[in-house]
């Protein structure tokens, strides 16, 4: 705020100029060469970059330069004169105006935009960065500008013995898919600690995603809205990972051998297309040993695309960061991704990298969700 001020300040030196040299070189040009109404400019440049007193300061130095040239050549009641300085009076009047009515909503804008942020941050929480043997790492591009989250969710829990852990991706994107992402996130939260296996679980997500959308679901769009999940459970004693897969892209295993895509999932549809139970989840495992990465992903990353509309290759990309850590990975993979599409995505986009550590007692501390504005969108908006 302090350097946002003083470049104000500095840029003050423009208008001020420019009323000197319009007053002087104006007293030097032939009589019949009118310069005067050119000082309009000074307030008009003034009201884009400084606040109302400001630009009304300047504006009383422009009518004050124009009564000076007026009295100079001993005109300065004279119709026309009057008229200029009137005009110029009133011009600078309606630019105060101007910036009296902007910082006015730019105030009722910073106040929507803080109410936005503590409700966007209370419903998608900061992953811990450690839990159990695990370090996790998150990071989030929301499809609209002034939104820190949108369709793409993610959370964790600590269950007995090992940790679970949810990645999604709802049908929109932006702010209007966040009350089905709360209504997700909400169950996965009070579910993974009442269902002992992952495919009750699941049918349990499914259950509160399908009764959700018979209640609140338009008529109009009676059957489009569902949700992709991937849900993993990841035991403390067992090098390996249990997933199910609701129609979500597959993981990526990280090691240091490079990358490829986790094999032989067993998609099932995904939650809310068609009510199903425990019976209709297949449980797939891959081995998941220490010192691996375990990256999961909404398709917003894998769908974002170039000027040639290429899309971004993610599986290449991360082989050659398998070696770092799982922040410095996803500080990689959003620098290259915003490169890839030159700052702008189409669809919300997440990421949240596992990494698994040797010991066994890993100590809890919440870290920090990484957040990139206007920069992402999900697939899931596109099915």
């Amino acid at each position: 705020m302090w350097r946002l001020r003083r470049s104000s300040r500095a840029l003050l030196l423009i208008p001020i100029v420019l009323i000197v040299v319009i007053t002087l070189v104006d007293q030097l040009v032939p009589e019949d060469i009118h310069l005067g109404p050119l000082l309009v400019i000074a307030p008009a440049i003034t009201a884009s970059f400084t606040g109302p007193r400001l630009t009304g300061l300047i504006g009383s130095l422009a009518v004050a330069a124009q009564a000076y040239i007026g009295w100079h050549f001993g005109v300065l009641f004279s119709r026309n004169v009057l008229v200029q300085i009137l005009a110029l009076a009133v011009l600078s009047v309606l630019c105060v105006f101007f910036c009296m009515v902007r910082e006015r909503r730019q105030r009722q804008l910073a106040q929507v935009r803080s109410v936005a942020e503590a409700a966007q941050h209370g419903l998608l929480w900061p992953l811990p960065e450690r839990m159990g043997t695990l370090q996790i790492a998150c990071l989030y591009m929301a499809a609209e500008d002034e939104a820190k989250i949108g369709g793409d969710l993610y959370a964790a829990t600590r269950i007995t013995g090992g940790v679970r852990i949810m990645i999604g991706d709802v049908r929109g994107k932006g702010l209007s898919a966040i009350g089905e992402a709360a209504l997700l996130l909400g169950a996965f939260r009070e579910a993974a600690h009442r269902h002992t296996s992952l495919p009750d679980l699941t049918a349990a997500l499914d259950h509160s995603v399908t009764r959700y959308l018979a209640d609140f679901e338009p008529t109009a769009e009676a059957g489009e809205r569902f949700a992709t999940a991937l849900l993993l459970e990841l035991p403390d004693d067992d090098h390996s990972v249990r997933m199910i897969s609701c129609g979500h892209p597959p993981p990526l295993l990280l090691s240091p051998d490079g990358a490829l895509s986790v094999p032989g999932l067993h998609p099932a549809p995904p939650l809310g297309a068609t009510e199903t139970g425990p019976d209709a989840y297949t449980i797939d495992t891959a081995p998941f040993e220490p010192g691996d990465t375990l990256l999961l992903y909404t398709d917003g990353v894998i769908e974002a695309r170039d000027r040639e509309g290429r899309f971004y290759p993610l599986e290449t990309r991360v082989a050659h960061w398998n070696t770092t850590g799982p922040e410095s990975l996803l500080h990689h993979v959003h620098r290259d991704l915003l490169a890839h599409t030159r700052g702008r995505l189409n669809d919300d986009a997440a990421l949240v990298a596992l990494h698994r550590h040797p010991d066994s007692h890993g100590h809890r501390r919440h870290g920090r969700v990484m957040h990139s504005s206007g920069a992402g969108r999900s697939g899931a908006g596109r099915r």
